[in-house]
């Protein structure tokens, strides 16, 4: 059976060998040229290749809790002897210290590097090696898991910054160079054609990869796509294989998604993300799952993305578009993949207008649509800083653990001006859950505050104890009070 895999070069520190199963797109570099005539591809790899950086990440040893089965304990005997849940128990381990090693793209000259998500997002620490053999401690400025991208930075001057080319004018059967460090092999260059454009995999929320056939394998992720000019084209993330090798099938985000994420982060701090406010897929595949079910469809046209679903509080309702619906194109650009939907979208922030022309019944309109964001509004966004909420937190002690009989939890060790007092929350108080996920780290906790900041329910549910062992209960809204007083108006 084929795999998706997304993948980087991993090992355990003083092992060699050890396998990270961890997201990773590769792309073939193309060259534009002569159909007919032989493609020179050595301008594109001598002017790109000293752009593209090995990047090495350490992620230091951890304590986590894992729960595990008891085989000896049923539900009756455990509650007996204290060990509830069928037999289910938890236990403290200790992760081994880890390195991994993808690749980055230099984009600009001052240092800033762009690279995966699944590539940093775990880092303790990071290395960068530039192609001359100079190494920097790099630190990163943001990520964004949804388009699996993230954006670091070194400390230097008059760096290598490769030219950025427009991902949106590549042909199929176009040459491309794949540029990275797969398997540890620094600065290798592999050339391919694209073979498709806007390709959804259901890898990332976001996606409309360039497909390629260049040679890609361990460590090409976050590395370089480009043409034959030497332009950046896209950021290598993935590849389709049976055997987690080369096979034929390598995949790169586009440009024109990088480069909004890369000016939102800079800008904001995280990416400001649009959103039309509906559901769907492909027309024909609309049609043809209508057909399994012996139905026949005629909406007009065969092209296009069916409206599924339409979100009540989102752009497209309030533009007056319809379950049904069948959209055809975005200012001026045809839509006949989720993955070209996808990419004409994320290039816009909310509050932007698009043009949408869509079929219903079998006559065209065209609406004005503001986007908006996941809250429903056109709000700028900022990225949730947990310090602000004025609370300091450590995981529980095995002591404390035992003396209370909890299995997790984080100890609020002190509280100052902020939501956290204004929701009731006090010094000693055992933060159990928020949201429905469980508090272990202090890393749950920061993750599940960015993540809900940044959900259309900005709330954190918390639930605690006191180590009386009193339940307790607290609601914490994100939503800045000036902000939402300003979006009344």
């Amino acid at each position: 059976m084929k795999v998706l895999e997304k993948i980087m070069s991993v090992a355990l520190v003083a092992t060699v060998g050890f396998g990270f199963n961890v997201p990773n797109i590769y792309a073939a570099q193309p060259a534009a040229g002569n159909v007919s005539g032989m493609v020179d591809l050595t301008y594109a790899a001598e002017n790109t290749v000293n752009s593209v950086v090995y990047i090495k990440v350490t992620m230091n040893s951890k304590t986590q809790t894992v729960e595990y089965q008891n085989p000896f304990f049923d539900d009756f005997f455990g509650q007996f002897f204290g060990e509830g849940n069928g037999g289910t128990q938890r236990r403290q381990v200790q992760t081994p210290k880890r390195q991994a090693a993808g690749s980055g793209v230099i984009i600009s000259k001052d240092g800033y590097i762009v690279t995966n998500n699944h590539v940093v997002s775990e880092a303790d620490e990071i290395t960068v090696k530039l192609n001359d053999n100079r190494e920097f401690k790099g630190r990163i400025i943001g990520l964004d898991k949804t388009t699996d991208l993230a954006l670091i930075k070194i400390e230097g001057e008059n760096l290598p910054a490769i030219p950025i080319g427009d991902s949106d004018k590549l042909k199929l059967g176009e040459w491309v160079l794949a540029v990275g460090n797969p398997f540890n092999l620094t600065s290798t260059v592999t050339a391919g054609i694209v073979s498709a454009k806007s390709r959804s995999l259901h890898a990332n929320d976001i996606e409309s990869f360039i497909q390629t056939d260049a040679a890609i394998n361990q460590g090409n992720s976050g590395g370089a796509l480009v043409n034959a000019k030497g332009e950046l084209v896209g950021i290598n993330a993935m590849l389709y294989s049976q055997t987690g090798s080369y096979s034929g099938y390598g995949f790169a985000i586009p440009t024109t998604i990088m480069n909004k994420v890369v000016e939102d982060i800079k800008k904001f701090g995280t990416v400001q993300r649009a959103l039309l406010g509906i559901s769907g897929m492909e027309t024909s595949t609309y049609i043809d799952s209508e057909k399994e079910k012996n139905k026949e469809v005629d909406l007009g046209t065969t092209e296009g993305i069916y409206v599924a679903d339409v979100s009540a509080d989102g752009a497209a309702a309030d533009a007056g578009m319809q379950k049904g619906d069948v959209i055809l194109s975005v200012n001026g650009k045809s839509v006949n993949k989720m993955g070209q939907l996808q990419e004409e979208i994320t290039k816009h922030r909310p509050g932007d207008k698009v043009t949408v022309v869509f079929m219903r019944d079998k006559k065209t309109m065209t609406k004005q649509v503001t986007l908006r964001n996941a809250q429903g509004t056109t709000t700028e966004l900022k990225e949730a800083d947990p310090n602000s909420l004025g609370i300091d937190l450590k995981p529980l002690t095995p002591q404390m653990k035992k003396e209370l009989a909890l299995s997790h939890g984080l100890l609020v060790t002190a509280i100052r001006d902020g939501k956290m007092k204004d929701a009731g929350v006090t010094k000693g108080i055992i933060i159990m859950q928020v949201n429905e996920k469980k508090m272990n780290t202090k890393e749950d906790f920061e993750e599940i505050v960015k993540k809900t900041n940044l959900s259309s329910d900005r709330v954190l549910w918390i639930r605690a104890k006191t180590q009386s062992g009193i339940n307790k209960s607290f609601t914490v809204d994100l939503e800045d009070a000036k902000k939402e007083t300003n979006k009344k108006k």
